[in-house]
């Protein structure tokens, strides 16, 4: 296949796309297909320009807002449908993370341009992005999720109901951008503050303790449950992308029964929105064995710490040929 990984972008997780890229690429060649690289912020790399862009980690913070703004404006997106690489290519696969790039609205473009993608649609991408709605329908579907508010909020209302610690967090961000755990409610203005930084619409969500887990969704199966042990109190930024900054487990140490329980709800987080041939959603698992859905990502991690490539593995699916699976998923959802 030729196949042009879309990749970077001006999203909080930009670092976390390129590393994606950096995965993909080789893999994908690996098995034989031709591929290209685009940056949707700067355009076409050539390939002897991919180490350079590539290469990098992921450092233990997202890139500075300010700088990710300057780079929002020299977005490539209207332009693809004009590159060669892009127009030529028998599917794209979405190496991207967050912002335009997982919100549905370069799916929606790449609807028109009429080149087969990787991932969800438009509408699927935009309901799993928007963690508001998604945990509307998640409940409609019979999938538990936490609590939550939408601010503005009256603060003494949102600790009454929701408690301490309460989570308060982005509504359309990943990666746990912008994310704050609350433990005193004269924290909330400024945790507020800080998730307004990444994104105009804030979410205060219950407090879940317990054991998080996650699990992939692979052409309409549940993968292999994992159970994730961060360094940190919660598996946040650092934690996911930095080597040894969490013990990641496939598959989990789970009764049969609550690992099945998991795989059950996870496809149905997956149907409940809409989506492509894979995703890999989130959960909490309480003292008491319950079981709340935190989100479901359309285009998850695919670096070399990232969880989707080891649900996968743990079932038999080596990296190179989830990468082409994935490929083939875009290929058949067209047809």
């Amino acid at each position: 296949m030729r196949i042009t990984v879309l990749t970077g972008g001006a999203s909080s997780e930009r670092d976390v796309a390129l590393a994606s890229a950096a995965q993909i690429v080789p893999a994908l060649r690996g098995r034989g297909h031709e591929v290209a690289v685009v940056d949707i912020a700067r355009g076409f790399i050539p390939e002897s320009d991919e180490p350079g862009l590539l290469g990098k980690k992921v450092g233990v913070a997202p890139p500075d807002p300010e700088r990710l703004a300057a780079m929002q404006r020299g977005l490539l997106v209207s332009g693809l449908g004009d590159m060669p690489v892009v127009r030529s290519a028998d599917v794209l696969f979405l190496a991207l993370h967050g912002g335009w790039g997982e919100d549905g609205t370069l799916q929606a473009l790449l609807e028109v341009i009429g080149v087969p993608y990787t991932g969800s649609g438009p509408i699927g991408s935009a309901l799993a992005m928007d963690k508001d709605i998604s945990k509307r329908l998640f409940l409609d579907a019979g999938v538990p999720t936490a609590d939550w508010r939408m601010a503005p909020v009256d603060e003494a209302e949102a600790t009454a109901a929701l408690g301490l610690p309460l989570v308060v967090k982005p509504s359309k961000q990943g990666s746990t951008v912008g994310l704050t755990v609350v433990k005193a409610a004269s924290e909330l203005p400024a945790a507020v503050a800080e998730a307004r930084r990444h994104d105009d619409e804030v979410m205060l969500e219950r407090f879940v303790p317990g054991r998080e887990l996650t699990v992939g969704v692979l052409e309409g199966r549940g993968l292999a449950v994992g159970e994730i042990i961060p360094k940190h109190e919660l598996f946040d930024y650092e934690c996911k992308y930095t080597p040894g900054m969490s013990e990641e487990i496939f598959p989990a140490a789970l009764e049969e029964p609550v690992a099945d329980e998991v795989r059950r709800l996870a496809v149905l987080a997956h149907a409940a929105l809409k989506l492509g041939s894979y995703s890999r959603v989130d959960f909490r698992l309480d003292p008491q064995g319950g079981l709340w859905c935190l989100e479901v990502n359309t285009l998850p991690g695919m670096t070399a710490t990232s969880l989707m490539p080891q649900s996968a593995a743990a079932v038999g699916v080596p990296f190179g040929e989830l990468c082409e699976r994935i490929c083939r998923g875009a290929l058949g959802r067209t047809e």
